[in-house]
């Protein structure tokens, strides 16, 4: 059984979030948390996770909002940030991908959301996208704890993550050919992993260029287990294990 803890299962990429649920759990996919990134997606979030059993959710504010977004959006997340399975502050973080140029819109946002998981004591989810000197140092300035969400930086990286408390969000991406992921995730211990989708983008080899989903979670464990040299049980087991010591699910 295992937990996808990065997805963005809104109804706008999903059709019949019905039978989505049954692809999940027919897949030994127990539990998910779906991210928001703006103001639409943290509200269906608080519809979803009401509805459905196995989701639980993550309100944030993405760096690609950073142009758009308004203080009620923000002040949306702080109230609702505490209700029935709301498990962390995400998708937040910083994405120079397409540029810098406002970059301190994004920092600007990033902290503030960084402060707010202090005060309330929840884990965050952090998005970084050719920003990793920026997000270590601002992360650096304060206590927080969570995950690295799609990470696919160097070990030298992973292991600043890790001595900061941080585990590693791995996904799909590991599959993909010429991904040096699977050299760094080899020399990284168990303990500092858990698994995710990303869903509905970074679908894992052999499905590319369909749609991703949560039932995806089965194929990315399978690669690392070969990877790791242990089942997919121990894998799942682990991960797991991983998973409830950083969210309350």
């Amino acid at each position: 059984m295992f937990v996808d803890t990065h997805c963005h299962l809104y109804e706008e990429y999903y059709s019949d979030m019905d039978e989505l649920e049954k692809r999940i759990k027919n897949n030994k996919v127990i539990k998910v948390i779906n991210n928001g990134c703006d103001s639409k997606s943290n509200m269906e979030i608080l519809e979803l996770i009401a509805k459905y059993d196995y989701m639980y959710g993550a309100l944030g504010i993405h760096p690609e909002s950073a142009d758009t977004y308004t203080l009620t959006d923000l002040e949306f997340i702080e109230k609702h940030i505490n209700d029935n399975k709301v498990v962390a502050i995400g998708e937040i973080g910083l994405d120079y991908h397409y540029g810098k140029e406002n970059r301190d819109k994004q920092i600007e946002l990033f902290e503030y959301q960084l402060a707010m998981a202090e005060r309330v004591n929840k884990p965050v989810i952090i998005h970084s996208r050719d920003a990793t000197l920026d997000t270590i140092e601002i992360l650096k300035r304060h206590h927080v704890k969570g995950v690295i969400h799609s990470f696919s930086g160097s070990y030298e990286t992973a292991c600043i993550y890790v001595n900061m408390g941080f585990l590693l969000g791995i996904n799909g991406v590991i599959t993909f050919k010429n991904c040096n992921l699977k050299d760094v995730v080899a020399k990284i211990d168990l303990k500092n992993i858990v698994l995710e989708t990303d869903s509905p983008y970074l679908t894992p080899v052999p499905y590319r260029g369909k749609t991703n989903s949560p039932e995806h979670i089965i194929d990315i464990a399978n690669f690392i287990a070969k990877i790791k040299d242990i089942s997919v049980e121990d894998l799942a087991e682990e991960t797991n294990g991983n998973v409830l010591r950083c969210f309350d699910i």
